[in-house]
């Protein structure tokens, strides 16, 4: 039932809160206006007017004051200032929204229902909604972020009662969608599929008032609106397990026809689903789909040969007719390779490895470079490592072909045992380089300098130093990721 996200954003706060400010943007105030302007201004004299203006805002009397200045520092390029001046909000706005931010950011960690509600009713009386404006989404959001822990939490321990009257508090709608499938999920993992049902549906009805500009097309409502298929497909799964075929197979269709783009799980469950109604040609059909994408886990490519036995009447033929497809899967690949191609001087750098030793990308200078950023947060690169060793295993033995695995965006205070133990932990054998934060700007520099946005990324570089292919994420098909990356591999070197 668990989808997997096919990458890890920078940013450190979920979407939903950036969708939740553009559903309050308003025109922008003066301040805003005139900030904007300097910002842009390449005159010398408005850099100083900037810097003037965001000094007398990071002494000002009001929280949003200072927030505006730490923002506008951090647009400039001094995330050292802004990151001292939100360090120091809480401090000086001990009732501000840092503040209550803070104050709850460690009720995840909390083990019992029990213990999270407590802390929820402490914090709540603390920080009342009475006390902000509750004229924002995110005002009103952030008590959603914890009311829905807190409903998780009781919906772990099979506590359905109070697990409602959590569920029941959520006041931001365009969200609901998010918190009520974070509430499947623990009554899924209990055993409590009747409970499961009833919020995945919670969740799909939410998401589907939103479909097609129903409720608007704003950034808020277009995230709600991009759930649908997940949360469409989560419920036809619970359905499925609960021998419900006829109503999971009406959900799994729906899930399907509004997916944009190949979803080899949800193509799988639609299969299963047909299958267990004797659908068998449809049920192969939505597999051949996978097969021909190079998508196919081996349960997958199991179940399709079962099911091309049955139509056929004997495994004869199949042998030929999956070479036939994996050689068109390949050609097909090569074509859209040969069109992403690009041809970009790659960032030199000099990082240290676990052990200490400096490397640096110089030192490779005539050798195909896979550069693969990751963090130990992120569960998309994580998910993409068997296929990585798969990929590593396959050059081992070509000096021409190096691996560097460059952890960055930390979280934790000890980077480097944290990456140390994961990686040992897996028994993986990567070279693993760290990115950690610049003491000074407080920016991972070389994660920077390639422009990442999301990760897992990762970049083949040719012998001449040229980035020549540039991929974000992992879509958890092992065969696929290692035929992508090796076909990049080879064409990377005929172009050195």
């Amino acid at each position: 039932m668990k989808v997997l996200k096919t990458a890890c954003s920078l940013l450190l706060s979920v979407v939903a809160l950036s969708a939740a400010q553009a559903q309050d943007s308003k025109p922008a105030d003066t301040l805003i206006q005139y900030l904007n302007k300097l910002v842009v201004s390449k005159d010398s004299a408005d850099k100083q007017i900037l810097r003037a203006k965001l000094a007398d805002l990071s002494g000002a009397k009001t929280e949003k004051d200072v927030i505006t200045a730490a923002n506008y520092y951090y647009r400039i390029g001094d995330a050292k200032k802004s990151e001292a001046i939100y360090g120091d909000l809480a401090t000086r706005f001990p009732l501000g929204t840092q503040a209550r931010s803070a104050a709850s950011k460690d009720f995840y960690l909390l083990k019992t229902a029990a213990e999270a509600e407590t802390a929820y009713k402490g914090w709540i009386k603390k920080f009342p909604p009475s006390l902000y404006e509750n004229t924002k989404v995110d005002d009103r959001l952030a008590y959603d972020y914890v009311r829905a822990n807190v409903a998780s939490k009781f919906a772990a321990e099979k506590n359905v009662a109070k697990a409602n009257e959590y569920a029941n508090m959520l006041e931001v709608d365009f969200w609901k969608g998010n918190a009520y499938s974070g509430i499947t999920n623990a009554f899924y993992k209990n055993g409590d599929l009747a409970n499961a049902e009833i919020y995945a549906k919670k969740g799909m009805d939410n998401a589907f008032s939103y479909i097609d500009g129903k409720k608007g097309n704003e950034n808020w409502a277009k995230f709600s609106a991009s759930g649908y298929p997940g949360l469409t497909s989560t419920y036809a799964n619970i359905l499925f397990e609960r021998k419900k075929y006829a109503e999971a197979l009406k959900y799994s269709e729906i899930a399907y026809k509004k997916s944009t783009s190949l979803s080899p799980s949800l193509n799988y469950r639609y299969a299963q689903i047909l299958m267990g109604l004797n659908k068998n040609q449809e049920a192969y059909d939505k597999l051949e789909e996978v097969v021909k994408a190079g998508k196919a886990t081996p349960e997958m490519a199991a179940d399709f040969k079962k099911l091309y036995i049955k139509l056929k009447g004997s495994e004869t033929g199949f042998d030929a007719y999956a070479a036939a497809i994996r050689k068109a899967y390949l050609e097909n690949l090569s074509k859209q390779l040969t069109k992403d191609m690009v041809k970009e001087p790659a960032a030199g750098f000099t990082l240290t490895d676990l052990n200490g030793k400096q490397v640096s990308l110089a030192d490779y200078k005539g050798k195909i470079v896979i550069l693969d950023f990751w963090a130990t947060w992120c569960g998309p690169c994580k998910a993409s490592f068997p296929a990585m060793q798969m990929a590593v295993n396959k050059y081992k033995d070509d000096e021409n072909v190096k691996f560097l695995f460059i952890h960055t965006w930390e979280k934790v205070a000890d980077p480097v045992k944290d990456a140390t133990d994961y990686i040992k932990s897996m028994k993986y054998s990567f070279e693993v380089l760290m990115d950690v934060k610049d003491a000074e700007t407080k920016v991972n520099k070389v994660v920077s300098s390639y422009k990442v946005n999301g990760i897992p990324a990762k970049f083949v570089i040719d012998a001449a130093g040229n980035v020549r292919f540039k991929l974000t994420g992992f879509d958890g098909s092992n065969e696929a990721a290692v035929d992508e990356l090796s076909m990049m591999i080879d064409m990377a070197k005929a172009k050195s």
